[in-house]
């Protein structure tokens, strides 16, 4: 099979994603370092290395299991996002944008 991950949509999205969560934990409370941010920060940067990693891979079989991967970061992220809006650490503006870039 072996697809170009750079010229795969879904893999150019998931690194707009990772560069949108970067910068809206930017303002975390310190202390979150090793909390949520922490949590947050891995679940972003797994969506594109899981496109990456199955993209290399010989198999259509392969490649779908590493984007089933992908999607489920995307879910855990989501989830983080959501946690980081409702004890307010995120405003209602880049959960949106977040929410859309995760959609």
């Amino acid at each position: 099979m072996l697809v170009k991950h750079h010229s795969l949509k879904a893999w150019k999205e998931s690194i707009k994603l990772v560069r949108m969560v970067y910068e809206a934990t930017g303002s975390f409370p310190k202390q979150e370092l090793f909390g949520l941010t922490a949590q947050i920060w891995p679940s972003a940067v797994s969506v594109p290395s899981n496109i990456a990693e199955g993209a290399a891979w010989l198999t259509q079989q392969e490649f779908l299991r590493f984007l089933g991967i992908a999607r489920g970061s995307l879910m855990e992220l989501e989830t983080q996002i959501i946690i980081a809006f409702e004890v307010g650490f995120l405003d209602a503006a880049p959960r949106g944008d977040l929410k859309a870039q995760i959609e």
